[in-house]
C-alpha cells in the first residue's frame, strides 16, 4: 500500500535535515536524494512499527497546511516542503526477508560431503522446508 506524507527538508552547508511532522520524525541525509531515501525509510519503519503494535497511524496532513516556518530546523538553513511517497508493503517485504540464524544438526559425514561438493546447505534447507510445508516464496522476485 502506498502512502504519502508532507516532509520538511532543510538544506544546510553540510547536509539536508528532514522532518516529518505528522509522524514526529527527525532524520537527515547527505544530499537531497539521500534525504528523500532517509525520509522514506523512517516513514516506512514508523508505519510498520505502529501496525505491528496495533497503534493508530496518523493521517497525512495536506502539504498546504504545513507551515515551513514552524519546522524544527527552519533556522538551520533553507527549508522547503515536499511530498514523500512510500510503499509500506514493499518495505515490509524487504525487512521481513532478513536471514534468521538457526542451528541445524547434521551428521559429520553429511556435513563433510556438503562442504566437499560446495553446495549451499542453507539454500537447500530453505527449498526443502518450502516443499515440505507446501509454501511458495511470496517475496521472490
Amino acid at each position: 500500500m502506498k502512502r504519502t506524507y508532507p516532509v520538511l527538508f532543510t538544506e544546510t552547508t553540510d547536509n539536508v535535515l528532514v522532518e516529518v511532522p505528522d509522524l514526529k520524525i527527525l532524520t537527515e541525509g547527505e544530499d537531497i536524494e539521500n534525504a528523500i531515501d532517509m525520509a522514506r525509510d523512517a516513514i516506512s519503519i514508523s508505519i510498520i512499527s505502529r501496525e505491528n503494535n496495533n497503534e493508530i497511524i496518523p493521517t497525512a496532513s495536506k502539504i498546504s497546511e504545513l507551515d515551513v516556518k514552524s519546522g524544527t530546523f527552519y533556522n538551520e538553513g533553507n527549508t522547503f516542503s515536499s511530498i514523500v511517497d512510500v510503499n509500506v508493503e514493499e518495505y515490509r517485504k524487504k525487512i521481513e526477508t532478513r536471514p534468521v540464524r538457526r542451528n541445524v544438526s547434521l551428521p559429520s559425514w553429511l556435513n563433510d560431503a556438503a562442504e566437499k561438493s560446495g553446495v549451499n546447505v542453507s539454500g537447500i534447507l530453505q527449498e526443502a522446508l518450502m516443499k515440505k510445508l507446501d509454501l511458495v516464496n511470496k517475496y521472490q522476485s
